[in-house]
């Protein structure tokens, strides 16, 4: 088995009761996403919007991890064309999606965390979006599904200091829906995800499509003013010196510290 074989990288299987459950399997990074893994998701993503029989879905990582984010060794996130960023943070759906966190959603993972429509963390999960310290910006939808999720000054907070948030402060603010005991986020994601079954699978789907309708013309703009930000942090030497510093565990020096 190669290691881009999308069954290495994302471990897909249908429930009972029409639960699709995806686990990213790329433990010795983090389950940061590589192409492989991002056209992994867009596959199980395709297939849990087309495939009959199927209702929700859930996300989650392997080896008490969600998702680090961007595998720091590619020059951009991996995109695809259905889903765009990661396999699924900009693809129109009509089946929930919910993310199951354990360990940590750091960066683009809690880019992924802010896609899915529902989110169940681990007590001790933690989310966060440290990519300033790394010399480049949030560009998978943070800088604004984060505001709008978690309030602007909260987000600000992430967005400028890098610093993190626990699941239990995530979920009084709103952006996690259940708190569940740590190394249970995946069950009781399941028992999430089996009262959305209960609902109607007409009236779900046109809840989403409306909802995503209205997402989509209102981060239109937002989506041109991320990429506008993020080829000015590509232009500065500080996006080199950060992942390098990052790679070496060392304080950044950054080109301009007094600016």
């Amino acid at each position: 088995m190669t290691p881009t074989d999308p069954a290495r990288t994302l471990r897909v299987e249908h429930r009972h009761g029409g639960v699709l459950v995806m686990t990213m399997q790329r433990p010795e990074r983090r389950n940061a996403v590589d192409q492989p893994l991002a056209d992994a998701i867009d596959a199980a993503m395709h297939r849990l919007e087309h495939e009959d029989g199927l209702r929700v879905g859930v996300l989650t990582g392997d080896g008490g991890y969600f998702s680090a984010g961007t595998d720091l060794t590619l020059e951009a996130s991996p995109t695809t064309p259905d889903g765009g960023e990661y396999g699924f943070v900009r693809r129109s759906r009509t089946r929930p999606l919910i993310a199951a966190v354990e360990g940590f959603a750091l960066g683009g993972g809690m880019e992924m965390v802010l896609a899915c429509d529902l989110v169940v963390a681990a007590e001790d999960a933690v989310l966060g979006l440290p990519e300033t310290l790394r010399g480049v910006v949030a560009n998978c939808g943070a800088l604004f599904r984060a505001p709008e999720r978690l309030g602007p000054q909260v987000a600000m907070e992430l967005l400028l200091t890098g610093s993190r948030l626990a699941a239990p402060r995530a979920h009084a603010l709103g952006l996690v829906n259940r708190l569940a005991p740590p190394g249970a986020a995946l069950d009781t994601a399941l028992e999430l995800a089996t009262e959305v079954c209960g609902a109607s699978p007409d009236a779900v789907a046109a809840t989403l499509r409306a909802a995503f309708a209205s997402r989509t013309r209102r981060e239109a703009d937002e989506w041109e003013l991320t990429e506008r930000a993020a080829a000015e942090a590509a232009a500065s030497p500080d996006r080199a010196e950060g992942i390098a510093a990052f790679f070496a565990k060392r304080t950044p020096r950054w080109a301009h510290p007094g600016t």
